[in-house]
């Protein structure tokens, strides 16, 4: 007797807004090709990526910064901010690697930053994290990033861990100080020579645990606690 087939579950929908063709067509191209994340607007400018998001509700919308009428901070603000009543999920992809942007994305209720060279795969990844209410931020801003916004000096000695850490497994610590160093889920995966659904495992409980709402907040928590070096 054939098992009955398991239901398909709905694409993620996704809204591309930049002000460059070229980026818009490739971006969808490479997402439409996923057969779990779909395209359903585009927009040129700020104003009409934040008309369309309203209008649509996308799972995701894909925001570059520098656009005409209406930046893509300023877009964000109004998609996610905390003043939002029903905020979307918003992932800023920019090609400028400045701290001021960072900072301004992820206080505007932004749930991801990438630079438009972390490549396909990672866009993709940010695409399925924010859908699934979690972030991704570029590996090669999380480390600077992290360290300023926690405070935490270039040079000075760890802290002392928070005594909440004795409720955290070894394995969870290990997946905690991958995550602040920017690590993907495939990422960790790899380095700790466990499956992909382990490591989601691990970041629930963990997240749990911590009371955190996000992978970022848990590398804030690792950053200021003296979990984010390798062996800490």
């Amino acid at each position: 007797m054939t098992s009955p087939t398991p239901p398909k579950t709905a694409p993620i929908r996704v809204l591309i807004a930049d002000d460059q063709d070229m980026v818009r067509t490739g971006f969808r191209f490479f997402l439409d090709a996923q057969p779990d994340i779909t395209v359903v607007a585009e927009a040129a400018d700020g104003e009409e990526a934040v008309a369309l998001a309203r209008e649509v509700r996308p799972d995701v919308c894909l925001l570059d910064i520098r656009m005409p009428k209406l930046d893509g901070l300023a877009a964000t603000r109004l998609l996610a901010g905390p003043e939002v009543a029903d905020p979307l999920r918003v992932v800023v992809v920019t090609t400028f690697d400045l701290d001021e942007y960072v900072y301004g994305a992820l206080r505007g209720g932004a749930c991801g930053f990438l630079l438009k060279d972390s490549g396909p795969a990672l866009l993709a990844e940010a695409v399925r994290a924010a859908a699934a209410g979690d972030s991704l931020v570029s590996p090669s801003v999380t480390v600077r990033l992290l360290k300023h916004v926690t405070g935490a000096p270039e040079k000075a000695a760890p802290a002392r861990p928070a005594p909440l850490t004795g409720s955290l497994t070894e394995r969870e610590l290990d997946v905690v100080r991958l995550v602040a160093l920017g690590r993907t889920n495939a990422e960790i995966a790899a380095e700790l020579y466990v499956s992909l659904s382990t490591v989601k495992t691990h970041l629930s409980s963990v997240q749990l645990k911590l009371a955190a709402r996000n992978r970022v907040e848990i590398a804030a928590w690792a950053w200021q606690n003296g979990h984010a070096q390798p062996g800490a």
